[in-house]
């Protein structure tokens, strides 16, 4: 299994810091969310436009894939994300990796003024997203019409190639749109007979859209919730807890429901093994705070034998 980091949203220069760092700890790529505010705290903490980062993160490093994971649907029209996305592909010569989703801070549309529909519909526009930015890439474009969005066939530039990635908890839409789709599978850890039958949608998703089911890059992500002991697992557990305002145990409960790896690193180690059975062949590892710290030290321990 590969290793890649995903980090909160902070100022330029931080992200930048993290991006640069994780080019020369030879992690696969650099991923970050996209949000409009960050947490649920009053006030509400401040956030910048994840594509216009990444396109500055694009012109300051040199090789590492550079992942949107992921932008809301509800932010922008795929037209404005298709030529965002082809402008900074071209900035990143070619090392982006564009992830779209649903969408699912309700508070941070109401703070905006932006619309929230309701979760089906945002799955439909969703859709339409995927196929729309899949018809305007395409070699050669291809119209597309929907209900919410059309594009009309035309020599769009620039129009690199693009890759997509889908990901979330979702049960049955979630796969398949990743299987008709995406490049990449972002699967959050679950319970192995759920695993299975996500990815297995997925992968029949593709080959129902006429795309190779085994070219699709299976991924995972979670928090680092690991110690040498027992104790210092433990005290892991209760800082992560209170970074996300909930408790320890209701942390570990719902990491253990989904089988996510936690414990101490030998547990951490086989929980990795587990998932790398299972398909994943991309670990995100998800920092909580600015400190790089954790997550060297999680990929030492990780990559000992």
């Amino acid at each position: 299994m590969k290793y890649a980091v995903q980090t909160i949203q902070g100022t330029y220069a931080e992200t930048l810091e993290w991006a640069q760092w994780a080019e020369s700890a030879g992690l696969e790529a650099f991923a970050m969310p996209d949000h409009y505010v960050r947490g649920s705290g009053e006030p509400p903490e401040p956030a910048l436009d994840a594509l216009s980062v990444v396109a500055g993160l694009a012109r300051e490093t040199d090789s590492i894939e550079l992942v949107l994971l992921v932008s809301p649907v509800t932010w922008r029209h795929p037209a404005v994300l298709a030529k965002t996305a082809a402008t900074v592909q071209d900035m990143a010569d070619g090392r982006l990796t564009l992830g779209v989703g649903t969408g699912w801070m309700e508070r941070e549309h109401t703070l905006f003024g932006l619309p929230f529909p309701e979760i089906d519909e945002r799955f439909e526009m969703l859709e339409e997203a995927l196929g729309y930015l899949r018809a305007a890439f395409d070699e050669p474009p291809r119209s597309f019409e929907g209900k919410h969005y059309t594009f009309e066939a035309f020599e769009m530039l620039p129009r690199p190639d693009l890759r997509l990635v889908v990901g979330g908890m979702g049960a049955t839409k979630t796969p398949r749109l990743a299987g008709a789709f995406a490049d990449e599978f972002n699967i959050f850890p679950a319970a192995p007979d759920d695993f299975a039958a996500r990815l297995d949608i997925a992968r029949s998703a593709a080959t129902d859209a006429g795309r190779d089911p085994e070219a699709m890059l299976v991924s995972s992500s979670g928090v680092i919730v690991a110690g040498d002991t027992e104790e210092e697992f433990r005290e892991r557990l209760t800082w992560v807890a209170e970074r996300f305002g909930t408790t320890p145990e209701r942390m570990e409960a719902g990491m253990t429901r989904r089988h996510a790896p936690i414990g101490t690193w030998d547990r951490m180690r086989e929980g990795m093994a587990a998932l790398e059975d299972q398909g994943v062949e991309r670990f995100y590892l998800q920092a909580v705070g600015q400190d790089m710290t954790d997550i060297d030290h999680a990929l030492k321990m990780l990559e000992e034998a």
